[in-house]
């Protein structure tokens, strides 16, 4: 049945035209019921015995509406709720108002032991409905519903064994509809309730029940509309919200400022204004005379926030005071001079602050964590719903309110919460549980919860994915007809250099001598594209994972293992398909010429670094592969060298190497990872490689192409490092990555060897971070990558573990060889563009995740010891300072303040302990100093200051939040042994009977080599 639709439309030009839109109706669209012999279906989704609930006497399907998938997602997605229809008129709803949920309810009909079925009931002859005059277009919909539900219960009434279905609404007027047409409809938590199911109960959402609806707290955001004008007028300002990892009340955004890009910071609860981590946010600047000049402090629990709070508070109002003051003292004709006096006083230049004024778009998730204990205070055993406070594992979110009736049974056990909703009277967000993952400080549920709070996908890969994989599985061997195409390298000396225990194999490498006087140099890649096919369902899975993550003792594989451990994995002595690109070097490592081809390589040799190192220095070990590492070798230390002459950095990195025990995988020992030549001799190769592709795929793709770049970090990241530095009498010249990498090669402290380092690592912090881009999306002068300093670069080296190079082999096989045939995915500017936003996601989360694994197998590996190590002070909070432990490659805070415990002034007994601050923070100096009154000139008894050497104590601490056993995972305890400051230092293992040991330090300060050093360099400043 055909039905039109006829109106008419104005052009731009303003021309009227008459437009017929077509509505095909049909008699053909089945039910999907197993045991309905009237329709037609081959492959019936719905069940015989569908759903049963004792609030309806006969087995039932559900029919929910629009907004029970939006509001109550987790709820559908258990494994309790199956047998749904899901009509065509709420799934297009659901697509209007959410993607994400519109994808979890496809992910849902895909799954066939959930038994979702679509229903087209908008084109299905006797569903469909016209809408009527003067219906808005959601009541139209609600009626489409009933009639969708009505034409099922009278389509199955007559079926064997007895079923019905069920309309499920949380509208209370549509539920009365229903029933004055004869329809069973039931609300969510009707429903729910009456299935008897404690878990299932706790995942409704019931922020309405949560909301203390008492005084409001928080500001109202402002309309959408308004928030748009005022981005487009200037007034305010928009970013991406990141929460800092030490204080959870302080915030910032990366923004445009003036023009300019730089940081506001936008500190305490008021001025965040229910903004979470991640949210997209519109922020209003304050007046100069709240912006900061001092780091906040460290947060870790509600009397800390309240002092954080009132200090932020006097802080504001003594700058306001000092404000006026100073006005009011300047010449008022001169206001030029006024602004010069309020500043003058102030050595650092203040950080713009902010206050949240709207919230552009939400990035709400499931959070992984714990049920706090101190909010617990029904009796053992109880099972009534009760409201209590759920920390996230990620310091970086704020408590949540849920309320759940298995408070007990879910104490010490890891949880999954989702956050509802944040209304201005409620303190904390409110939110409902989800599932328990498994008890708290069992390695596999931690390693589970740091995957799922870093967004990594660690499911096993599906039956779809797996099916695109060659038939013959392992048994897969080059045959004759894949040498099409593609040049025959098997001949040539091939080898790998790796890590020790690699097995995902990417690269190799080979070196001829040639007749004049040059090199021929290969770099081989593993020929991914040659399985993956571009748009099936194994390309959209690698291309959603993005990229494999390496955690300590496990690798969340990109693609299935067949093809990434073995048929694409470069091993040795086997034939492999690649992708080749080939220069001819002189002897200088000049390229002569490049091309690249598809090729079959057979690699000779599979080594790790150490293997590759000792041929190299094995003067006995003369054979065709040891010789060409050798000649290798010669050529990447060239390499390496005019790239450092260009600006390239050389940065570094705190990275440990565990050994784990073999059956437990518990870590026994952990060391600091050594690098050997053969490191840097791959990587020359690669990064030439990757260079020399992305000048060909750019040339081929200009609008288009796949690439890589580092921004030029601001001067504004590098202002602490530079006052810290030139205690030493050292300049760092930062202006361009040459002069940023003479003035680190030049900051060398004889008498302390390990300076320099810690310095490359501090630098480190100050970069940008790299970034996945669409050629098309930027203009040539930002394609630069500062640290390698290189005009452009990209990813090609590395197709196993990253999708990134996928598409770069897709394109470079396109820009070789003109016969190949591509669609938009290589050449669509917006796609490009959405897929590079997804990969810099996926690889900030793996190494986030791959940071977090680190700090597991450390917490396991100190669990039961107490170490004293050496350490060097990295960074100055307000109350506390960060040391990094060089020989394990950790870092912790020592608080600079000591917990006081106040009697109550009834009683005298004992109240909780209350922090006393023993260093202050001073912003002249940027360090830690005691309190005592100083006259002028003179310097502070004590004093922590970054790059100050320091002996602390390393153990775990057990009072941990949440009450002990269950709360937070195990945290790493830094304390501090020398320099003795009392209040502050502990008695170490060895001498803590002996307080003379340490109390050497407590009267007189002592040095730290920058204050050695400035004795030296006294008068005598070095420029570098």
């Amino acid at each position: 049945m055909l039905r039109q639709k006829a109106f008419m439309k104005k052009t731009r030009s303003g021309k009227v035209l008459k437009v017929v839109k077509e509505h095909y109706l049909r008699d053909d669209i089945w039910c999907s019921v197993e045991t309905c012999k009237v329709c037609e279906h081959t492959e019936p989704v719905l069940s015989a015995v569908p759903s049963i609930n004792k609030a309806f006497p006969l087995p039932h399907y559900i029919i929910p509406d629009t907004n029970i998938f939006i509001n109550q997602i987790d709820v559908m997605e258990h494994t309790l709720i199956t047998n749904v229809i899901v009509l065509q008129t709420v799934l297009e709803e659901v697509k209007h108002l959410s993607l994400p949920i519109y994808q979890r309810v496809r992910d849902m009909i895909a799954n066939k032991e959930k038994r979702f079925y679509v229903f087209s009931n908008e084109h299905h002859r006797g569903t469909f409905i016209e809408k009527l005059k003067d219906e808005s277009p959601n009541d139209r919909n609600d009626r489409a519903i009933r009639v969708a539900t009505k034409w099922y219960g009278n389509h199955i009434k007559d079926l064997n064994p007895r079923v019905s279905v069920v309309m499920m609404t949380d509208d209370a007027g549509n539920r009365d509809k229903a029933t004055a047409d004869g329809l069973q409809a039931i609300s969510v938590k009707w429903y729910i309730e009456a299935l008897d199911n404690t878990e299932i109960l706790d995942m409704m959402s019931s922020a309405k029940d949560l909301d203390d609806g008492q005084k409001t707290i928080y500001d109202e955001h402002l309309s959408p509309a308004h928030v748009s004008n005022g981005i487009k007028s200037g007034k305010y300002l928009q970013g991406k919200l990141g929460i800092s990892s030490h204080n959870y009340l302080e915030g910032s955004i990366y923004t445009k400022i003036n023009g300019e890009e730089g940081t506001i910071l936008i500190v305490g609860r008021s001025n965040l204004n229910r903004a979470v981590d991640g949210d997209i946010i519109a922020v209003e600047l304050l007046p100069k005379s709240e912006w900061r000049t001092t780091p906040t402090g460290v947060v870790v629990d509600e009397e800390e926030e309240q002092a954080e709070e009132e200090s932020l508070k006097a802080e504001q109002e003594a700058a306001a005071s000092a404000a006026k003051e100073d006005t009011v003292m300047a010449e008022p004709e001169d206001e030029k001079t006024a602004t010069a006096a309020v500043e003058t006083h102030k050595l650092d230049t203040p950080q713009p602050c902010g206050k949240v004024v709207g919230i552009i778009r939400r990035n709400w998730r499931q959070y992984c964590g714990f049920i706090d204990r101190k909010s617990v205070h029904t009796p053992a055993g109880s099972s009534a719903p009760v409201n209590v406070l759920f920390y996230a594992m990620e310091s970086k979110i704020p408590k949540i309110k849920i309320r759940t009736r298995q408070a007990h049974s879910l104490l010490g056990k890891r949880i999954i919460v989702a956050i509802d909703s944040w209304p201005r009277t409620s303190r904390y967000p409110i939110g409902h549980f989800i599932r328990a993952l498994g008890e708290a400080g069992d390695k596999s549920t931690e390693t589970e919860v740091l995957l799922l709070e870093h967004d990594v996908p660690f499911h096993e890969f599906s039956k779809q994915v797996l099916s695109f994989l060659p038939v013959e599985g392992e048994n897969w061997v080059v045959q004759p007809e894949h040498f099409a195409g593609r040049e025959d390298f098997r001949s040539l000396n091939v080898c790998s250099i790796d890590p020790p225990g690699c097995t995902d194999i990417d690269d190799a490498l080979h070196v001829v001598p040639l007749a004049n006087g040059n090199y021929q140099v290969g770099v081989h890649i593993a020929d991914v594209t040659h399985f993956v096919k571009p748009g099936n369902v194994m390309d959209q899975e690698a291309a959603s994972r993005g990229t494999t993550v390496y955690l300590v003792d496990k690798r969340i594989d990109m693609l299935p293992s067949l093809l990434g451990t073995n048929l694409c994995s470069l091993r040795s002595n086997v034939e492999r398909l690649a992708f080749s690109c080939i220069w001819e070097l002189n002897k200088d490592a000049e390229i002569v010429n490049v091309r690249f081809t598809k090729s079959v390589i057979a690699s000779k040799a599979s080594l790790t670094y150490e293997e590759a190192q000792n041929r190299i220095d094995d003067a006995n070990m003369q054979d065709d592969v040891t010789s060409g590492i050798r000649i290798l070798n010669m050529l990447a230390k060239k390499l390496k060298q005019r790239r450092l002459d260009m600006g390239a950095l050389t940065l570094a990195s705190p990275e440990v190497r565990f050994s784990l025990e073999r059956d437990t995988q518990d870590p026994v020992d952990v060391e600091m990872k050594e690098l050997k030549e053969t490191n840097a001799l791959v990587e020359e190769f690669m990064l030439l490689a990757n260079i020399s592709v992305a000048r060909k795929i750019y040339e081929k793709f200009p609008d288009s192409a796949m690439l890589r770049c580092h921004p030029q970090p601001p001067s504004a990241n590098f202002e602490k490092l530079e006052k810290a530095v030139a205690r030493f009498g050292i300049n760092i010249d930062h202006s361009t990555s040459k002069t940023l990498s003479d003035s680190l090669d030049n900051a060398v402290l004889p008498e302390e060897p390990y300076f320099n380092k810690l310095l490359r690592i501090m630098t480190t912090r100050c970069m940008m971070q790299a970034l996945y881009f669409c050629s098309g999306a930027q203009i040539e002068q930002e394609f630069r990558h500062y640290g390698l300093a290189t005009d452009i670069y990209t990813h090609f080296t590395s197709p196993i573990r990253r999708y990134s190079d996928v598409m770069v082999h897709r394109q470079l096989h396109a820009a070789i060889d003109s016969s190949v045939s591509y669609g938009d995915e290589l050449t669509d500017k917006e796609k490009m563009n959405e897929l590079c936003g997804n990969l810099n996601h996926r690889n900030r989360m793996a190494q986030q995740a791959a940071r977090s694994s680190v700090e597991l197998f450390t917490h396991l590996f100190f669990k039961n010891k107490t170490e004293e190590e050496e350490g060097y002070v990295i960074r100055i909070l307000k109350n506390a300072f960060i040391v990094l432990v060089p020989k394990y490659g950790i870092e912790g805070i020592v608080y600079a303040s000591a917990k006081v415990s106040k009697p109550t002034a009834d009683s005298g007994e004992t109240a909780s302990a209350q922090s006393q601050p023993i260093l202050v923070y001073n912003p002249e100096t940027d360090c830690l100093q005691s309190t005592e009154p100083l006259a002028e000139g003179e310097t502070p008894k004590t004093q922590v200051q970054l790059f100050q050497k320091v002996m602390v104590q390393i153990s775990i601490d057990d009072d941990l939040k949440g009450g002990g056993e269950g709360g937070m995972r195990q945290k790493l305890k830094m304390e501090l042994l020398k320099p003795w400051i009392e209040g502050i230092s502990v008695h170490g293992i060895a001498n803590k009977d002996d307080p003379e040991a340490h109390a050497v330090t407590s009267n007189k300060r002592e040095e730290a080599p920058v204050q050695a050093q400035d004795k030296k360099r006294a008068g005598k400043r070095t420029k570098i």
